[in-house]
């Protein structure tokens, strides 16, 4: 079994490394061309919402008995896969 406390330390960071990455994209939205400036703010809107979504789940695990930890854990794994396939495709569209 993952120690809780190290997989939400372990989160936080990631979240911090999303924080940056959702900077670096903001920065490249703003420097885009009219046309496709809406197409990456949109992109940035969803990107931004699912963060949130990961935080609020991280929240919750914080304060979730040990019982449900480990279902809030593998619902997060689930979560977590698919907002980091969604920053992956966001980097490859605005590259």
């Amino acid at each position: 079994m993952i120690d809780r406390k190290v997989y939400i330390e372990k989160m936080k960071a990631k979240m911090d490394e999303w924080d940056a990455d959702i900077e670096k994209l903001q920065a490249k939205t703003e420097s885009a061309q009219a046309d496709m400036k809406l197409q990456y703010q949109e992109q940035m809107e969803r990107l931004k919402q699912q963060q949130d979504e990961a935080r609020e789940m991280l929240s919750k695990m914080t304060d979730a008995s040990e019982a449900a930890w480990e279902d809030m854990r593998k619902g997060m794994e689930s979560a977590w896969e698919a907002t980091s396939k969604a920053f992956m495709d966001a980097f490859s569209r605005f590259k």
